[in-house]
């Protein structure tokens, strides 16, 4: 009984751990609340959140993040890096007219590095 008990309590710690810091990095708050003078909530009903993100030429947005999954349309080209909690950066490049899924991201910030603004739309389907 007390070897079951003692491979339990490691599983259990890591599982606090985890749900710890799943909280702390969630704790970003979504796109238009983060940075309304970026992000501009124009549709939302009891299923769907549609979401205009207008990024300036050089604008680095506030730290944020995606509370549900989502798609991504770009209406213009945009250039840009986008800035991880951790520190690290990548670039993210799309071109107009495309069209990617957004998986829930917990906290980041995104700068474009273009020469011109970056338009897009972000779709999410509330849960």
């Amino acid at each position: 009984m007390f070897q079951r008990m003692f491979k339990t309590i490691p599983a259990a710690l890591g599982l606090l751990y985890l749900t710890t810091s799943l909280v702390a990095a969630q704790s970003a708050p979504p796109t238009y609340q983060g940075d309304p003078s970026v992000y501009k909530l124009i549709f939302e009903d009891q299923n769907f959140r549609v979401i205009l993100a207008t990024r300036k030429a050089g604008v680095h947005d506030k730290v944020h993040g995606h509370p549900a999954p989502g798609i991504v349309y770009n209406i213009t080209d945009c250039n840009t890096k986008v800035y991880e909690p951790d520190g690290k950066t990548r670039d993210a490049n799309s071109k107009a007219g495309t069209a990617t899924a957004v998986a829930v991201i917990p906290s980041h910030s995104a700068e474009n590095v273009g020469t011109a603004d970056c338009q897009q739309l972000f779709l999410e389907r509330k849960q």
